[in-house]
This record gives C-alpha cells, structure tokens and sequence, in this order.
C-alpha cells in the first residue's frame, strides 16, 4: 500500500492557513462595521468663503461677490517703480585675471561679491579699481556686466 501524502506538518501549515484566513475575514468584517461609512454625504467636503476647507455645506441665502474676469491679473505682479533695484552700483574689483578673463568685484553697498567675465568689461580693470557695474542673472548666479571704471 502507498503512503499518505498528508504528512503531520502539511495539516499544521494548511490548519495555520485556514485559522489565519479567518482571522483576516473577521477583522474586515469588524472594520466594515466600526467605519462611519454612510455614503457619499459623509465624504462630501466645502470651501467657505476664506478659502478654509469645512464639512458644513455653504448657505444659499448669503450674498455671493461678483468678481469680474478683467480684474483677474494672472502670474506675478508687476513691480511698482519704487521697488526696482538701482540698475547702476558702485563696487569694488577684489580679484581679477588678465590671462584667464574673469574676476570677482565687491558691491560697496551690501559687500556681496559678483562674478565678472572680460566679456562683460567696457574698457580693461585691474584689481582695487572702484568701478560701475550692472547685474545680469548667469548660470550660478549674478554676474556684473558693462563695467567701467570711476575716475
């Protein structure tokens, strides 16, 4: 006669199964019975007037604004001439090399330094010259451009 495929441990680990399988069915069941559920209404969310986030349906009976389309100013506000930086500043050449054709000056205003590129001189500087200079966004930041020196 042939041997029994079941062996001890088979019926452990298929009783493990099970038992573990009816575990997980009781605890989904539990949940479905705890949760508050109660359909779509319970799910339903509303934006009040300041823009806050409320369950709370808004009131029908309350005066609504009337915006027009034209007032709407899409993307960043345009600067107020009182805000724009000074174009032209004053500074100082800190380092510069001839041979490679760059340099730093320092803003005699704020001490920060720029970068400044022989591409972007008027006429040739060495260091310790007090010069004019503009700002140009680069690559890795601020670059000074149309250089000159103050006589």
């Amino acid at each position: 006669m042939a041997k029994s495929q079941q062996t001890y441990n088979k019926k452990e680990k298929e009783k493990a199964r099970l038992k573990k399988r009816e575990e997980k069915a009781k605890k989904r069941e539990e949940r479905k019975a705890n949760s508050e559920g109660g359909g779509l209404e319970n799910m339903l969310a509303y934006v009040d007037e300041n823009g806050m986030i409320t369950d709370t349906p808004p009131d029908p009976l309350k005066k609504k604004t009337v915006i027009k389309a034209e007032n709407i100013e899409i993307g960043v506000p345009r600067r107020a001439e009182e805000d724009e930086e000074p174009t032209e500043r004053t500074g100082k050449v800190a380092f510069f090399n001839d041979s490679k054709g760059f340099g730093f000056i320092n803003d005699l205003d704020t001490q920060e330094k720029f970068f400044v590129h022989v591409n972007g001189l008027m006429e040739p500087i060495q260091e310790n010259d007090k010069v004019t200079f503009e700002l140009e966004r680069g690559l890795k930041g601020m670059n000074a451009v149309n250089v000159k020196i103050i006589k």
